[in-house]
């Protein structure tokens, strides 16, 4: 129990932050989590918006001092790293499914069938 009134409005203001931290903190997480589980999933503008949202929620947190602003660059970095490589798979292979795809041949020129001379 706090001595001193200052020390008693240090404690419920500090009560108070606390609660906001871990509210925001709790958004942080359900962000990131959810921004891997589509990049996994399926990494194109869903995954690509999710990361938007989840590095924006890491620079406010950062801004407002909940997280320090290293560990919100390593967190978007590490992100951005996984949407790039599952894109770049995902290219390689819808490159791969189309060099496989048989192309339209043009139509084979016929030859005249040679013919024998009648007797």
């Amino acid at each position: 129990m706090p001595n001193t009134t200052s020390a008693a409005k240090a404690m419920r203001s500090s009560a108070k932050k606390q609660m906001r931290n871990k509210s925001i903190r709790s958004a942080l997480k359900t962000f990131l989590t959810r921004a891997e589980k589509l990049i996994t999933q399926n990494p194109v503008e869903e995954a690509g918006a999710a990361v938007v949202k989840a590095a924006s929620a890491l620079d406010k947190a950062a801004q407002k001092g909940i997280i320090h602003a290293n560990k919100a660059a390593r967190h978007k970095s590490h992100l951005a790293k996984k949407l790039n490589q599952a894109q770049a798979s995902v290219a390689a292979v819808e490159a791969a499914v189309a060099s496989e795809e048989p192309q339209a041949a043009a139509p084979k020129k016929r030859t005249p069938r040679k013919t024998k001379p009648k007797a």
